[in-house]
């Protein structure tokens, strides 16, 4: 069955519709649920999690766009949001993009310094500099997100001013002005360049790990050693999953831009690929909190004290009660 507003079929807008929806859920209430965990345990408040904490505020904005891309893909024409919106829904999600992959980087450079380098890393990482650190990544992101705005708006492809007709779609001039050529190259240099980057301070990492894992060493290094792999496993997950997220973007962007418009088959295949990276894009946005849940213990811990706020007041009347005993068993026995 044909949807006549729509560039796709009926029997794929619903379930991608349902599947969008179930990831709004997960990721709003996930991220939530990681920013909340790590602001309220102490034990939590790592400089590792402090950016995973400002990547859950980044997945979070990244969802207000969720209603407009909907709308789109269910009646791409007219565009009732306005021209504002339309920029700034494309400027937004464009820029958290930035911002992940950047936290991501960071985070995995602050790991690198932290096992190769333990005693310069205990210098130059305090809460402090990752706290500003955090800010210039923002400060980064949105000023390199800014040619967007120029890329995207609401125009008629006929060139009319009919309202029935309007898109927010990218803008013809900039197109044929060279600037959407730019603008991919500088997405796909932020996917390329931090990926082999990412790579190569992977590799130097499990290099490390590998070669200190047959020196003798204390117990307190071991427990050290198994913190340190704990959470390097964790953010190669969170790495990997970014990028099989963000790949097909990025082929549909540099096929859309070099290629052009003018054939038709292959727009099809943009536009196909387009909602698989529409999909793919809010699944980026919501895996990280079950990728933290099924990695760490600490994280379960919290978590299930927040959800089950009863269960978690019950547990510890009963090891107050069991160490009131325990004292009152000492005391009796002094005596």
């Amino acid at each position: 069955m044909d949807n006549k507003d729509s560039l796709f079929d009926i029997q794929v807008l619903i379930p991608v519709t349902i599947i969008c929806i179930l990831l709004f859920l997960l990721g709003v209430t996930g991220n939530f649920i990681t920013i909340l965990i790590f602001k309220r345990y102490k034990d939590m408040r790592s400089t590792v999690n402090m950016y995973l904490s400002s990547m859950a505020v980044s997945d979070i904005l990244i969802f207000l766009g969720m209603p407009s891309d909907l709308y789109r893909i269910w009646k791409y024409k007219p565009y009732i949001f306005g021209d504002f919106v339309c920029k700034f829904l494309v400027y937004l999600s464009e820029m958290c993009t930035y911002c992940t992959i950047l936290h991501i980087t960071t985070v995995s450079v602050e790991r690198y310094l932290a096992i190769c380098f333990p005693l310069k890393a205990k210098i130059m990482i305090t809460k402090k500099r990752v706290k500003a650190v955090i800010i210039l990544l923002w400060i980064v992101s949105l000023i390199t997100a800014g040619p967007i705005l120029f890329l995207f708006g609401v125009e008629n492809p006929s060139g009319s001013q009919e309202e029935e007709t309007m898109e927010c779609k990218y803008v013809e001039q900039s197109a044929q002005s060279g600037l959407l050529r730019v603008m991919t190259w500088v997405s796909t240099i932020y996917f390329i360049i931090p990926m082999f980057f990412l790579m190569l301070l992977y590799g130097l990492i499990c290099r490390k790990l590998w070669n200190t894992k047959h020196e003798s060493r204390g117990p307190s290094t071991v427990n050290r050693g198994k913190q340190h792999k704990q959470t390097v496993k964790m953010l190669v997950l969170v790495v990997l999953s970014f990028v099989l997220c963000w790949l097909p973007f990025h082929i549909s962007r540099i096929l859309f831009a070099w290629a052009g418009i003018g054939e038709l088959m292959l727009y099809e295949l943009t536009q196909y690929l387009n909602l698989l990276s529409m999909v793919l894009f809010y699944l980026s946005a919501s895996i990280n909190p079950m990728l933290y849940n099924i990695m760490s213990q600490k994280y379960r811990t919290a978590m299930n004290k927040i959800l089950n706020p009863r269960q978690a007041l019950q547990s510890r009347t009963i090891t107050r009660s069991e160490q009131s005993s325990l004292e009152r068993t000492e005391l009796s026995s002094f005596h």
